[in-house]
């Protein structure tokens, strides 16, 4: 019976979202919302904490926060049962752990984190560091009771200041470099070329996460108007403005901006201003690892 509601419950979200107009659906970024959080999963210091995209904004998205983790503060080490990450950092140097193996490393980068994965972020410098988490649970993942852990997170007492570092991370990294990308014309349709690099596939998850693309439109270009059966999206817009078009509305985008597509909604991207559009693409799977997509005219 729980699972039975909680599938109507999500069917019902996803709905609501979908039926929402375009502009009232994307989520701007405003740090004036962050709210201090001390010692996250017993980590040092302090951080800046926000709720971004909402869960179920995309069916088995439990969560996207994002923030700032000030000088010497950060995220202990912790681990979680139910649901798999990604850290994404935006500028800067962070010491992330995985299963006790720490590394430094430098924004742009992701960094996923599967199911059952111990992890932990420190920030050893002395200047604040931009960070986002995107959070997507397993999809047979009973209802909650009240007052329940969303993410079955285990913390592991243990704050990883001054954890010795290896000379590079022992782990997946997904480093958001334009310099990696590549061009391709005419994608889905669309005017001209844009330069796309899928960053992460589904193997590497185990829950219904199918990907994590990087997107970069020029200005003057755009990715045509395209769909997916199984596969429900958010795009995050890292850098520029643009336009971004859901059926048969268009709505203006820029940096900092989340943007939830459900399945067979037909969408596509348009950069009419002076910069690159650069954006993240989230994909999630209706059912693990079946992925489609259909240009739409």
């Amino acid at each position: 019976m729980k699972l039975r509601i909680l599938v109507l419950l999500c069917l019902a979200t996803s709905l609501a979202t979908a039926a929402e107009p375009l502009l009232e659906r994307i989520h701007r970024l405003d740090p004036s919302n962050y709210r201090d959080l001390k010692a996250v999963h017993a980590g040092a210091g302090t951080m800046q904490f926000g709720e971004l995209l909402p869960a179920r904004s995309i069916e088995d998205l439990r969560f996207v926060h994002r923030g700032m983790v000030h000088a010497k503060s950060g995220i202990g080490h912790h681990m979680h049962n139910s649901t798999e990450e990604m850290f994404v950092v935006f500028g800067g140097k962070v010491q992330f752990t995985i299963d006790g193996h720490t590394a430094e490393i430098t924004g742009p980068v992701g960094v996923p984190v599967r199911l059952g994965q111990a992890h932990a972020l420190y920030n050893a410098g002395d200047t604040p560091v931009q960070w986002m988490n995107i959070s997507v649970a397993r999809s047979d993942m009973p209802a909650l009771g009240r007052g329940e852990d969303p993410t079955g997170s285990v913390d592991l007492g243990d704050d990883r200041v001054g954890a010795p570092l290896s000379r590079i991370p022992e782990f997946l990294t997904a480093p958001f470099d334009r310099a990696k990308l590549r061009p391709v014309a005419n994608l889905h349709g669309g005017k001209g070329t844009i330069s796309y690099a899928r960053k992460i596939g589904p193997s590497f998850f185990r829950t219904n996460w199918a990907y994590v693309d990087h997107l970069l439109v020029p200005p003057g270009t755009s990715v045509g108007k395209h769909m997916h059966n199984g596969v429900e999206e958010f795009y995050y817009v890292m850098n520029g403005s643009g336009e971004i078009t859901v059926n048969n509305e268009t709505a203006a985008v820029k940096a900092g901006d989340a943007i939830p597509l459900m399945a067979r909604e037909a969408h596509g991207l348009a950069n009419n201003g002076s910069e690159p559009l650069e954006v993240i693409i989230i994909g999630v799977a209706v059912h693990k690892g079946v992925l489609d997509a259909t240009d739409v005219k």
